[in-house]
């Protein structure tokens, strides 16, 4: 049984990015606890490691993680310049946080410093790849010694979940969570997925998010019932994203295309599209983003699922830069994405021009 037959919703929500410079610094309910150990002003990193882990962008470049936030002047894809912009003394304008502000919206960059909320939250580590639990009261990344982590929104309360053995890469975790169903096969399950990249091969593994120091199992991956002609690849595999109700999931494989893991019942699975860097939405109708290069640039393109087959439409038709890292809203209205000027968001639901909303480099992500 597949859990790809779903509806589509029309629930609209804009982002607000307006936040006082008096309460900049302050954490609000959307952000972490009042306990946070907030910073305005932490020091600039160089040489962290890359913040969309060891996966490249769609476009062959590798963003820079770590490094200073750019304060020249940037024109957002969409070629207007945003309005409320702070700009420095010397009219260059100055890196913009607040743009997360009562958003739900987080940015890592492979620093210990985390952007949410107008402000930067010390996780107290390095910080790659940060994945939010579907409730968003747990945050998942690769720490600085290269282990899976878990902590609280404040960068408290860390724990390694799995600690890496050493000549591995670990790289973006994926929350799969479900709730009891009264089918017999479907207990609740709360596990993270993650790409292993050892001796050159990639795969993707899964544990428990609730160990502690606990020893990943490779990931199961099977194809459709009663296709013998379908064969899915189980190396060269990267880019996890769970999502949905169901515990469904997407990734990428190095052959340059998306692959759908369906968890419903029973472990299916079959190649979704070309592309890379896929995100699979928490919203009921499991919609799907992912990147894919045309016209000289890196467009996203969402996939939704119909009863006449996927219907395919390309979210950033007027691209004059790359859109990467997609990062998908709570409530499936919104997508985040990275971009060479920084952090854009764009309505799934609209044609509207994608919003600079943050001048700060790093990987998107939501918290639920």
């Amino acid at each position: 049984m597949s859990a790809r037959t779903r509806g589509s919703t029309a629930v609209a929500v804009a982002l607000t990015a307006t936040l006082t410079a008096a309460t900049a610094a302050l954490l609000t309910g959307c952000g972490p606890t009042s306990g946070a150990r907030a910073v305005t002003h932490p020091p600039a990193a160089t040489g962290t490691p890359n913040s969309g882990g060891s996966t490249a962008p769609a476009g062959g470049a590798t963003p820079s993680a770590g490094t200073a936030p750019s304060t020249s002047a940037t024109t957002p894809a969409g070629g207007s310049t945003p309005t409320g912009t702070p700009t420095t003394s010397g009219g260059t304008r100055a890196p913009v946080l607040n743009g997360t502000a009562n958003s739900r919206l987080t940015i890592s960059d492979g620093t210990r410093y985390v952007v949410m909320n107008g402000t930067r939250v010390d996780f107290g580590t390095a910080v790659r790849d940060l994945a939010w639990s579907p409730d968003g009261r747990k945050a998942a990344f690769i720490d600085g010694a290269g282990n899976l982590a878990v902590a609280d929104p404040d960068g408290t309360g860390r724990v390694t979940v799995a600690r890496n053995p050493g000549g591995q890469n670990w790289s973006h975790p994926t929350w799969q969570v479900t709730g009891y169903d009264t089918i017999p096969e479907l207990s609740r399950r709360n596990n993270i997925f993650f790409a292993v990249r050892k001796n050159g091969v990639s795969e993707l593994d899964s544990v428990p998010a609730n160990a502690v120091g606990g020893t990943p199992k490779k990931l199961g991956l099977g194809g459709e019932p009663g296709d013998g002609a379908q064969r899915i690849p189980q190396t060269g595999n990267s880019w996890p994203s769970a999502g949905g109700t169901h515990g469904s999931a997407v990734y990428a494989n190095s052959g340059g295309e998306v692959f759908i893991r369906d968890d419903y019942v029973r472990q299916q699975g079959s190649v979704l599209t070309h592309g890379s860097q896929p995100a699979m939405s928490h919203a009921e109708q499991e919609e799907i983003v992912f990147v894919r290069s045309a016209g000289g640039h890196d467009h996203l393109f969402l996939e939704t699922s119909t009863d006449a087959g996927p219907v395919f439409r390309d979210l950033t038709p007027h691209a004059t830069t790359d859109y990467t890292e997609p990062a998908w809203s709570p409530d499936g209205s919104t997508v985040a994405a990275r971009t060479p000027a920084g952090i854009v968001t764009l309505s799934t639901k609209s044609s509207a021009a994608p919003k600079l909303v943050s001048t700060y480099t790093g990987l998107p992500s939501y918290r639920g």
